[in-house]
């Protein structure tokens, strides 16, 4: 269910700050004019999340060949990710998105279930943002097997 607020396909994605893993604050417009891969992911060091991270991690060069940076966000603190990166060794920053905005943004901070119990929490799902700021793809409620090559090959189609 999308809100009137929930950035939509074809849209401008409207730009966002948060403190990253490199120490700065990262904002979109950091990177206009190279296509920006966002995947919001439920939280470090857990397995599916890890799987996850390192698939985006083996890739790395490829996108990067692509003119693509590849960003995650999870709700995890900034100490957390920079545990997650050292273990995992991945080459992309982790932005820590504590007051889920930017995921309300997505519209990934949703009501979940899991052993009868009801939470909030980040539903797994990546974005594709265009050279121009526009969103161009969206996989939502992925399955992490086979999710980066998807990614990287929808990539590949934009140029």
């Amino acid at each position: 269910m999308a809100s009137s607020d929930q950035v939509q396909l074809g849209q401008a994605v409207p730009d966002f700050t948060l403190p990253s893993s490199t120490g700065d604050n990262i904002s979109l417009r950091d990177y206009a004019g190279k296509k920006v891969v966002l995947y919001f992911y439920p939280k470090d060091m857990t397995p599916g999340c890890t799987q996850e991270a390192c698939d985006f991690r083996d890739y790395h060069g490829d996108f990067e060949k692509y003119n693509a940076v590849v960003l995650g966000i999870s709700p995890d603190t900034l100490k957390s990710h920079e545990k997650f990166i050292e273990k995992h060794g991945l080459p992309f920053p982790l932005l820590a998105d504590t007051e889920h905005a930017v995921a309300d943004l997505f519209g990934v901070w949703q009501l979940k279930k899991m052993y009868g119990k009801e939470y909030y929490g980040i539903v797994r799902s990546t974005f594709l943002i265009d050279g121009e700021g526009k969103l161009a793809k969206e996989w939502r409620k992925v399955k992490v097997k086979g999710h980066t090559e998807e990614v990287l090959e929808a990539v590949r189609e934009l140029g």
